[in-house]
């Protein structure tokens, strides 16, 4: 057969398109294998990765909170066991049920019911729920009995903290509570976004909360494809808080506070050459382990709604006209100036005039001729009038602020108030007025824009016991941190430069106040001359007494509604032979100083002295040897 001329080859194109299929197989073959070993050799690690963080879960866990000690080891707060219910969703069948049969054995209102259920329906069901937190042991043993009854339900083991002598220490220790929304924002700490972390927020529990609360650890758990816990991989429990030894003695924290009975009032104790604070009291107080398991409304709105404001603390944020415990400063002041001498009398005939105004003392009928150890002894408003007037308002305020008024002290607190110095300028600023020299006068006796806390009054009377040295108030003795103690020693004191012969002349008035006859507060002496002490009485007016009602005869404290009396206050310092303790007594409406606030101050500054170390062989022991059980129990929760 003869082919026809340009006929195609039809085994040409068979081979050509096989050709072609061949090779578009061939290169589909070679980029899936090409493929292949990218996804396999090449990006391995990669996808091993995300594969893992699929199957891993990182969480964090819950550091373990430093705790606080007296000075002598006793624990202020701590971290006990507690117990929580639970409720995993999954494994109950009728909800509704479970929780009413719950409530049959623990307190589960219908409310919280109410709330749980929004609360399970919003989440997985194999998460375990909280129904109720700080169970009792005697609903632990309702609930461990009935378990057979109760699937699902089941009861966990954590740490809760635990404030051990409560609303003895709530200004001082604080307390801890649950971190807000805004805290959280503010907070770079990734355990801010653990449910129920919580962080100090008062007292120390606050000043030193980044020390306290730790650093969180962390887990490395395997999950399934629905994110149930399958095992745990690894674990790292992180750091646990720093331990704080504070100056503060218990002992007399809680005698102090019971002193101070049903008083509203704040009362701190110094040790006059250290500067540690033994004692710092704020009255009425508040149980601490309330806020730190959740308050209820109940107990809230009753302490909101008292009107002796127990969440305020009077020791340090009280500020108050000091009265004539003032009268000391005035009288440095003016030995000072050059103006006045130790010897300088002036006759109190029970007032004294400027203009057409009259000042009144205290004491109706006077005191007659007095010098200044006599006008401090016997408190006479007269003599104070007098030398505020000779003096001027400036060198009083200077003196004030170089012991410690009209600034913060520094204790180691949070939210401490400074107080007032007022001068002509202060009132020009804020009130608009010019100074007038009537109102240096009331200055002089510790009156009208003077303010000053319960601290500063304390701080006040230790520089002058100590003899001019400028202490500064300290709260914090040592740091336990990784096994080992760190001694905190403050800030340095300095000398005031206030000559000691001007010291000795106020100090010798203060004696007068208690141990003579004739001064203010002798019936609130300490008799034992081994603890004698010395000290100043003070009463600030709260309301502004009338012409009119001087002439028909002032009413008495006693006699008046309780937010018009006046406040009582008293400062002292023991025992005068060498003097070691300084105390500051402040009662709100309590009345007179010589009346109220000494007798309380007196049997403070007896105690204090009782309970000194140098009295007590079995008390002064080292501080890594007081503490040596502080490393036991170091285990996060």
């Amino acid at each position: 057969m003869v082919k026809k001329a340009n006929a195609p080859d039809h085994n040409k194109l068979v081979s050509r398109r096989s050709l072609i299929v061949g090779g578009l197989q061939v290169a589909l073959l070679g980029g899936l294998a090409g493929r292949l070993y990218q996804l396999q050799v090449v990006d391995s690690d990669l996808y091993k990765t995300l594969s893992d963080e699929n199957r891993i879960n990182l969480q964090l866990l819950m550091p373990l909170r430093g705790r606080i000690f007296d000075r002598f080891g006793y624990e202020l707060a701590g971290n006990r066991q507690s117990y929580r219910l639970v409720i995993i969703p999954e494994q109950v069948n009728d909800m509704q049920l479970a929780l009413e049969s719950v409530s049959r054995l623990v307190v589960l209102s219908e409310d919280d019911q109410s709330r749980l259920i929004e609360e399970i329906k919003a989440r997985k069901s194999f998460i375990p729920i909280t129904l109720r937190e700080n169970l009792t042991w005697s609903e632990v043993s309702r609930i461990e009995v009935n378990a057979p009854y109760l699937p699902g339900v089941s009861i966990e083991s954590g740490k809760s903290r635990f404030y051990t002598f409560g609303s003895e220490t709530a200004h001082l220790v604080g307390y801890v509570g649950s971190v807000s929304q805004s805290e959280i924002k503010k907070s770079e700490d990734p355990a801010f976004s653990l449910p129920g972390f919580q962080i100090g927020k008062t007292g120390i529990e606050n000043r030193f909360d980044d020390q306290l609360r730790g650093q969180a650890g962390n887990r490395h758990v395997e999950i399934n494809a629905v994110g149930r816990v399958i095992r745990e991989l690894q674990r790292d429990d992180g750091l646990s808080g720093d331990d704080h030894v504070l100056t503060i003695d218990i002992g007399l924290q809680q005698y102090t506070m019971s002193r101070l009975g049903n008083e509203s009032a704040g009362c701190v104790v110094i040790d006059i050459h250290t500067g540690e604070v033994l004692s710092i009291v704020s009255a009425p107080a508040f149980d601490p382990n309330s806020f730190a398991s959740g308050i209820s409304k109940q107990e809230w709105d009753s302490i909101i709604e008292n009107p002796r404001f127990p969440l305020n603390n009077k020791a340090i944020s009280g500020q108050y006209p000091p009265g004539s415990t003032f009268k000391m400063l005035v009288a440095l002041a003016a030995l000072e100036s050059g103006l006045v001498g130790a010897n300088t009398t002036h006759f109190c005939e029970g007032h004294i005039e400027l203009g057409d105004t009259k000042f009144h003392c205290w004491k109706p009928g006077g005191h007659g001729r007095l010098s200044m150890e006599g006008a401090i002894e016997r408190s006479c408003d007269v003599y104070f009038y007098e030398i505020a007037k000779r003096i001027g308002l400036e060198r009083i305020s200077n003196m004030a602020r170089r012991f410690g008024f009209g600034s913060l002290n520094g204790i180691d607190l949070p939210n401490e108030k400074e107080g007032l110095v007022p001068t002509a300028l202060w009132k020009k600023n804020n009130i608009g007025e010019s100074w007038r020299l009537g109102e240096t006068l009331i200055v002089g006796i510790g009156q009208g824009y003077l303010l000053a806390t319960p601290l500063q009054l304390a701080v006040m009377v230790s520089r002058i016991a100590n003899g001019g040295i400028g202490i500064t108030p300290k709260l914090v003795r040592a740091i336990h941190r990784n096994g080992s103690f760190i001694q905190e020693s403050g800030k340095a004191a300095t000398p005031m430069n206030i000559p000691s012969e001007h010291l000795a002349i106020v100090k010798r008035g203060m004696e007068r106040v208690t141990n003579s006859p004739t001064g203010t507060a002798y019936a609130a002496r300490i008799e034992n001359p081994r603890f004698a002490m010395a000290g100043k009485t003070g009463s600030s007016q709260v309301r502004r007494i009338s012409e009119s009602e001087r002439e028909l005869g002032v009413q008495k404290n006693e006699d008046l509604v309780w937010k018009e009396r006046d406040h009582a206050l008293f400062v002292g310092y023991a025992p005068l032979d060498s003097p070691r303790y300084a105390v500051s007594v402040v009662i709100e409406h309590g009345g007179g100083g010589a009346s109220t606030a000494a007798p309380i101050a007196r049997d403070i500054l007896m105690e204090v002295q009782r309970r000194d170390p140098a009295n007590h062989e079995d008390l002064r022991i080292p501080i890594s040897a007081q503490y040596h059980n502080i490393n036991s129990g170091r285990k996060n929760s």
